[in-house]
């Protein structure tokens, strides 16, 4: 793999790699843009089979964050980590301890926080060694469980799809189609339910499913058959990619909006939901509440303040569907240009800045 390549393709700033021979820890620490703050971003731990693959998917990750971040109205940066290991055996205090340590050694240039593969008890023994974590546990001074911070941010943001395609945010009757039922879309389930929406729901887990009929009257429908159901809206609250070629040719909803990452497939399955009329919520905007919620901890957590600011996913949303029509491109990428617009209006400012200062410090000299 080119790194240095690869950097310059989508301007990142750096590349760390630790390794602590002891304890075993191999991880990569990616930050991408810190013009509109340090860069935040959890640790991921996954089995990679090649390095490479590891170096791939911080930086993808991290490139994410970033326009995560932005888009969400964050003053923080885009960042992530990969450790290099299977987290159900590899794992022990002296690796994130050594791991912690690196992180302090970026004096706070990155921050970091837990992701696939990573505990809240895994961040409580990097907060040993540095103050730039967030996720940690309550006792803390943490946040605790993002997931119901997560799903009120997706409500919120299905509420302003709603008004997009509807003309009116009101979710009573709407028949709304969740692909899953984990802890994000429970919550989910549990703000639609008291709306007055008809819930349809899937999983692969009986039991969870099951939860959900039992205390909010919802119906269950198979695993593939949920993308065929009648519906005002779809939900996916699972795995990614579930926007793609097969799905969109039986999907009947006017709106898709959902927790999961990565719900498109492929680039072109944004233009081919354009194209067929629906109304999509970008996932990294609509499902920003958790970082959103673990961001507010940098302040010491406030979380009525934290909620007010998740609230504003509702702004963020609405706000892209004025670039999609301004613009007449589609949603996916008003997401990215919301995003890339807010980055080079700060970048500006502070070319302004210095360059008023330089003025300043001249006109001293004569």
């Amino acid at each position: 793999m080119k790194i240095f390549k690869y950097m310059e393709s989508y301007d990142y700033e750096q590349v760390v790699v630790c390794q602590d021979q002891q304890s075993g820890l191999k991880a990569i620490i990616a930050i991408h843009d810190t013009t509109l703050g340090p860069a935040l971003g959890g640790t991921r731990m996954w089995t990679y089979e090649t390095e490479e693959q590891a170096f791939e998917d911080a930086l993808r990750l991290a490139r994410g964050m970033t326009y995560k971040n932005a888009a969400a109205g964050l003053n923080l940066g885009g960042g992530k980590t990969v450790i290099i290991g299977d987290p159900r055996k590899d794992k022990n205090e002296a690796m994130f301890r050594a791991f912690g340590r690196y992180i302090q050694g970026l004096n706070g240039r990155y921050i970091t926080a837990e992701d696939v593969g990573t505990t809240v008890e895994d961040m409580d023994l990097v907060y040993q060694e540095t103050e730039f974590v967030t996720g940690i546990s309550p006792a803390f001074g943490s946040s605790g469980n993002p997931s119901p911070v997560t799903a009120y941010g997706v409500y919120v943001g299905m509420k302003a799809a709603a008004r997009e395609a509807f003309g009116t945010d009101s979710l009573e009757g709407k028949r709304i189609a969740v692909q899953g039922v984990g802890n994000v879309a429970y919550n989910l389930c549990r703000h639609l339910h008291k709306e007055g929406a008809r819930l349809i729901v899937t999983d692969i887990n009986e039991e969870a499913v099951a939860r959900v009929v039992e205390e909010f009257g919802a119906e269950s429908v198979g695993i593939n058959d949920i993308y065929s159901v009648d519906c005002d809206i779809y939900a996916p609250c699972a795995l990614g990619a579930t926007i793609n070629d097969e799905t969109l040719s039986q999907l009947k909803a006017k709106v898709i909006a959902g927790a999961a990452n990565n719900q498109l497939k492929e680039t072109r399955h944004g233009e081919m939901l354009e194209e067929k009329g629906m109304i999509y919520a970008p996932d990294y905007v609509i499902n920003s509440g958790g970082v959103i919620n673990v961001a507010d901890e940098l302040n010491g957590y406030n979380r009525e303040r934290a909620m007010k600011k998740v609230e504003t996913i509702y702004d963020s949303i609405s706000k892209i569907f004025e670039i999609s029509k301004r613009d007449n491109i589609p949603s996916y990428v008003a997401a990215d240009r919301l995003a890339e617009e807010r980055i080079e209006t700060m970048r500006k400012s502070r070319k302004q800045f210095l360059q008023n200062n330089m003025n300043i410090m001249s006109r001293g000299r004569r």
